[in-house]
């Protein structure tokens, strides 16, 4: 006769120890951090990338190099683990469903490939019935006319694709505007959005374990320059009423995706306090860095405790911060900061040669008792005044 197998049994059988082998797959500043936590955490890692000179596959203490639809090396990588983390929601849904055959894929493909299709993550917002902006699919340049008269100027059309097609965002914000669209709707099904006219950008942080719980870190309100993340302070100072809103609906996101591990939900805020999502990241997310110098955790060690179903930190706030995010072209301004500056940290992501030019070449971390006294302490170099980026590839 069987025994009847205790809850305590079936959960241990799910906890990933060390000495077993972690997977990580992707090509962002995420990678190395992960696989270097994981690493002190007693794991062994495989990393799996595009660019053997990546320094997550050098980190790792198995590099296998190979395209994201190289199914040959995926399923080699995909054997060697116990468990894949995918470190950004950079990595294609697709390579993540084909690995799902082969190991254990703890934040499965579900929310990625929802996240990565601006039609399928609006289908979705729709159907838990949260707020976002208005759109309309767009197919032609008949559909933007159309579409206008509901939607109104300004207003923002965007591919499907997330990551696609990277310099396609076009902001129309007058009728003469449409025309110039023609050349770039024939090159794919678009969205037509709303321009939201918000005041602030504010994110939610939580882990998602494997029982479904989730964990809530401190608010962080975000900074944008030509779609590119240019700062974040934390805490965000956010009235609690909005904090508590914020809360349900990402409690609500969360609750309707498959999903385990760190994830990301940005709201935009308006001046008479209405809230509209803006996006979910469904991985690690650049803003997070903030984490480490403001609070008791950092994401890659919440992310691997999620994945291997160890319990999650209780996130506590130590301190306040703001970080910004630089350039190749600020390396002299930056020298600057350095001889003078005694509350300042430097982060430097160190690519290689193979993997240039990128959109940012690290970050600065300022700690205050006000983190919005450390923006200011940013603001006031110039450094982070509005530009154009070096490359342009758009965060949403």
């Amino acid at each position: 006769m069987k025994v009847k197998e205790s809850s305590e049994t079936k959960v241990a059988e799910k906890v990933i120890f060390p000495s077993s082998t972690i997977g990580v797959i992707g090509n962002s500043p995420n990678g190395i951090e992960l696989v270097r936590k994981a690493k002190q955490m007693g794991f062994k890692v495989a990393a799996y990338g595009s660019n053997a000179e990546s320094p997550t596959l050098r980190e790792a203490d198995l590099a296998i190099v190979g395209r994201g639809n190289d199914q040959l090396q995926l399923q080699k990588f995909a054997e060697r683990c116990d468990l894949v983390i995918y470190e950004s929601e950079q990595v294609s849904s697709e390579s993540i469903k084909f690995i799902q055959r082969f190991t254990n894929v703890p934040q499965g493909s579900e929310a990625l490939e929802l996240m990565q299709d601006r039609l399928l993550e609006r289908a979705f917002f729709e159907q838990i019935n949260v707020n976002i902006a208005p759109y309309s699919t767009i197919v032609s340049l008949d559909d933007i006319y159309q579409a206008i008269s509901s939607i109104g100027f300004p207003c923002v059309l965007k591919p499907i694709q997330k990551g696609l097609m990277h310099n396609s965002q076009f902001i129309l914000r007058k009728q003469s505007d449409v025309a110039k669209c023609a050349e770039l709707v024939e090159q794919g099904t678009f969205v037509l959005e709303s321009w939201v006219p918000y005041e602030r950008e504010i994110s939610i942080v939580m882990v998602r374990e494997q029982s479904g719980t989730m964990r809530f870190l401190a608010p962080l309100e975000t900074f944008y320059q030509v779609h590119h993340l240019n700062q974040v302070v934390g805490p965000a100072k956010v009235a609690d009423q909005i904090w508590d809103e914020l809360k349900n609906i990402a409690s609500q996101i969360g609750d309707n995706l498959n999903y385990v591990g760190v994830m990301e939900i940005g709201f935009f805020l308006t001046q008479s306090q209405a809230i509209y999502v803006k996006r979910i990241v469904p991985a690690l997310h650049e803003s997070g860095y903030i984490y480490q110098y403001i609070s008791n955790v950092s994401l890659e060690e919440e992310q691997i405790r999620a994945a291997v179903n160890m319990p999650v930190v209780t996130s506590k706030v130590i301190q306040q911060a703001a970080i910004g995010f630089f350039q190749e072209k600020d390396q002299q301004s930056i020298k600057t900061q350095w001889v003078l500056k005694d509350n300042w940290f430097y982060h430097f992501f160190r690519y290689p040669a193979s993997m240039l030019p990128q959109s940012k070449s690290g970050f600065v971390a300022i700690t205050a008792d006000d983190g919005y006294e450390a923006k200011g302490q940013l603001d006031s170099t110039g450094i982070w005044d509005e530009k154009q980026p070096t490359e342009e590839k758009s965060e949403d």
